[in-house]
């Protein structure tokens, strides 16, 4: 009887560290990333240096941070909330800019999107954008 119970434990034992072992690892993936232009507005294009706007990306994972990065160089990290990340945006200079995201600690998935900015002059709470 010994044996038995001995064998059985061993077996269940054996069965815990397979499952825990191929435990699969959940990893955050950003799916979409957008701009918002909110209220700026231009001929050629609604996005001007030193205005506001609001980068979204669409997340997998509802906890880990999203880092988002303007051609390449990161600007900010937040914590999503409701599978979405949010975050201000304030183009520096006017010309092509990739706006990425990426969800920490995965790193691997990088979802972007490609913006032209102009010449941006602050109207109040409003810009007007110029060139681009």
């Amino acid at each position: 009887m010994t044996m038995r119970v001995g064998a059985v434990a061993a077996v269940f034992g054996a069965a815990v560290a397979v499952m825990m072992g191929a435990a699969p690892t959940t990893r955050g993936t950003v799916t979409q990333v957008g701009m918002y232009p909110g209220v700026n507005f231009g001929s050629a294009t609604n996005y001007g240096s030193g205005c506001t706007y609001t980068a979204r990306a669409a997340v997998t994972d509802a906890v880990s941070p999203v880092v988002f990065y303007d051609n390449g160089v990161p600007f900010g990290m937040v914590r999503p909330s409701g599978g979405v990340a949010l975050i201000d945006w304030v183009p520096a200079a006017p010309g092509a800019h990739t706006v990425s995201a990426i969800q920490e600690p995965d790193g691997s998935a990088v979802a972007s999107i490609d913006i032209q900015v102009g010449n941006g002059m602050h109207l109040g709470y409003a810009c007007a954008v110029f060139d681009g």
